[in-house]
């Protein structure tokens, strides 16, 4: 039955024998799903790259590729969806870690071995590509997704991926989520990435990244999480990164980033987490950073901080974490940091502080060890002065 025939008898129906339309209506609009789908297969062209993608993959616990059969992959297939009209392909979404009855069943995660076949790329209507947490799924990201204009979902992370991110990646103008991270990805973060004007979440943590972030980098306005930590980045953070004011997280951890942190950070009004961890950044401690009432998380840790901590908290100061220990910090604890509001977890060892620990509920529950190897600190936790 063509899906316009259904249309076309529901409605006569309807009008001559209006006592039974409701229910028949309700009958058949359970069925329509059924009916385009077996109207609007996927076409053979997607069916063949579907199985092109799937012979270059090994997947031997979990048996999700099974269900790979037939000659409509719009009926059933795991992890596939189709437009519910055309029928072309739209999602391919297969993750390695995932609560679906086929993990629990076996009481297991998935692992997958092979390569990202370039058939994918012939999926020209794909809006979701996930291919995520196989832990061994290796080879490089084929250099045609870039091609895949509308994609907004790309989340390739957890796997061994190795090679460059696609140079042209910034084609893809309508992605919001590019997820990359924890693989063996090397080489530098493409300029053209700065193109991706809807990108709201951006994770390229965990690889082998090198280069500087691209100069104008504060150009991706929409963006609310930038995950970069645990590459081997270097050169300076950019000032253009406090022009981008939906940025909640900024994590440039475990780099090689040099020169000092731009004040500017410090008055964006959304960015509530800021890690630059174990890098070399040297220069004071902004002060609008321990001002900044909205931030709750930061770890500026292990850098070569220089000077004395800011005496400026308030009673609106809410930190879960402020770690800056292994610096080479100086002074005397301020006194205003007893006002904050909260203070979870706070760590200044390994700086050269002195004087007396301030004394107050917020100190409390804080260990011995986030006031150690200092040159002369003194009071509760530690000895008295």
């Amino acid at each position: 039955m063509q899906v316009h025939t259904l249309y076309s008898f529901i409605a006569l129906f309807s009008t001559q024998h209006k006592h039974m339309a409701s229910s028949l209506f309700f009958f058949l609009m359970l069925l329509l799903p059924a009916v385009i789908s077996a109207v609007n297969p996927c076409p053979p062209s997607e069916r063949a790259a579907l199985l092109a993608f799937k012979a270059a993959l090994t997947e031997p616990y979990l048996g999700i590729f099974n269900s790979w059969s037939g000659t409509n992959c719009c009926g059933g297939w795991y992890g596939v969806a189709c437009h519910p009209t055309t029928g072309h392909v739209t999602d391919v979404n297969l993750r390695g870690e995932s609560q679906d009855p086929v993990f629990q069943k076996f009481g297991r995660s998935g692992y997958m071995t092979g390569k990202i076949w370039p058939e994918i790329c012939s999926l020209s209507n794909l809006t979701t590509l996930i291919i995520a947490d196989w832990k061994a799924i290796s080879g490089e990201i084929p250099a045609c997704v870039a091609s895949l204009y509308s994609l907004q979902i790309l989340d390739l992370a957890g796997n061994r991926i190795v090679g460059e991110i696609p140079t042209n990646i910034g084609n893809l103008i309508s992605l919001s989520v590019l997820s990359l991270a924890d693989n063996q990805i090397s080489g530098k973060i493409p300029i053209s990435i700065v193109n991706l004007l809807r990108l709201m979440h951006l994770d390229l943590s965990n690889n082998r990244l090198t280069g500087e972030l691209p100069y104008d980098f504060g150009k991706l306005a929409m963006l609310n999480r930038a995950l970069l930590g645990g590459n081997q980045l270097t050169g300076s953070i950019s000032k253009s990164v406090s022009g981008m004011n939906r940025l909640a997280d900024l994590d440039l951890s475990s780099n090689r980033l040099t020169g000092s942190i731009p004040v500017e950070l410090g008055k964006m009004k959304v960015l509530s987490t800021l890690k630059l961890d174990g890098n070399s950044l040297t220069g004071p401690v902004p002060s609008t950073l321990l001002s900044n009432t909205g931030m709750g998380i930061l770890n500026l840790s292990r850098n070569g901080f220089s000077g004395t901590i800011p005496d400026v908290f308030c009673k609106n100061s809410y930190f879960m974490v402020l770690d800056l220990s292994y610096n080479n910090l100086s002074g005397h604890i301020p006194g205003s940091l007893c006002a904050s509001k909260f203070m979870g977890q706070l760590d200044l060892s390994y700086n050269h502080l002195c004087g007396t620990i301030p004394i107050g509920s917020l100190f409390d529950h804080l260990d011995p060890a986030s006031f150690s190897n200092n040159d002369c600190l003194c009071g509760n936790p530690l000895k008295a002065c």
